[in-house]
């Protein structure tokens, strides 16, 4: 897949862009890169720079970090939650999106939900198991597709609320989400039953373990026609401080924070 935030956008292409936003009167300036804030355009629509690490004392001007090495398909998607969760665009508006070769107009036809709470994470744990949730979403494993879910932080507590369903086949390892070579053994053991635990800090505590949530004595608020795995899913969320990702068979990846769907997307679908 082809890193669309490691190169330099040229400055015509931004002046190009700033123009098309006016033109067809977008709701926001996306660029692709980390740019230095002089060279920010100023416009009456708010300007989302991808990967910044800058601050800046413009509330115009919003940050996102988005997982890196995602074709340019998931990045929009992703894209357009954050913008809907910052009230910035609703369905049927429209951003202009500038990278390094290209300028773009997104609209966001079809609904992509999302809460505040979510971009604000800013993690680089849960970035990478999103990135990894997608890729798994999009291919699947050995052409078959897969279902499961990732529970982060609060790892002591998520624990007292789970058991093993198999014997935990990371106990004695010192895997890190975050290092390179752990991916393809993260979506190996994908295809278990049960949840993966991961710490704040990467860290894989386990892996086959079954959430044990009782929905009648938790109070939530999730959207009709979700089963079991995004209730068990939302539920430790309500019962602990973690956050977790599930992915469903049908590739949809959704996000529980406090009992919440924070976000949900395919990224399948073109939005």
């Amino acid at each position: 897949m082809v890193d669309c935030m490691d190169r330099k956008t040229p400055d015509v292409l931004i002046k190009g862009a700033v123009d098309i936003v006016k033109e067809l009167n977008c709701k926001a300036l996306v660029i692709l890169e980390d740019v230095k804030p002089g060279v920010i355009p100023k416009l009456d629509v708010p300007v989302v720079i991808v990967g910044s690490s800058f601050d800046v004392e413009d509330d115009r001007i919003k940050r996102i970090s988005i997982p890196r090495n995602l074709d340019i398909n998931n990045v929009l998607n992703l894209i357009s939650a954050f913008l809907i969760e910052h009230e910035i665009l609703g369905e049927g508006d429209s951003f202009v999106y500038v990278t390094d070769e290209l300028i773009g107009v997104k609209t966001v036809k079809k609904g992509i939900s999302a809460m505040k709470g979510f971009f604000a994470q800013n993690q680089s744990v849960l970035q990478r198991l999103l990135e990894i949730a997608i890729e798994l979403s999009i291919e699947g494993r050995e052409g078959t597709p897969v279902g499961t879910i990732f529970v982060i932080g609060d790892t002591r507590r998520v624990l007292r609320h789970s058991r093993q369903l198999i014997p935990n086949p990371f106990k004695g390892h010192r895997i890190n989400v975050l290092d390179r070579d752990s991916k393809e053994i993260i979506k190996e053991f994908a295809q278990l039953d049960g949840a993966f635990i991961i710490r704040d800090d990467g860290k894989i505590s386990a892996a086959g373990r079954y959430l044990e949530v009782e929905p009648k004595v938790i109070d939530l608020m999730l959207p009709p026609g979700l089963g079991s795995r995004h209730i068990a899913a939302a539920g430790i969320t309500r019962l602990t401080r973690a956050i977790s990702i599930t992915l469903s068979e049908s590739g949809t990846i959704r996000i529980f924070k406090n009992g919440l769907m924070l976000l949900e997307y395919n990224p399948r679908m073109r939005y």
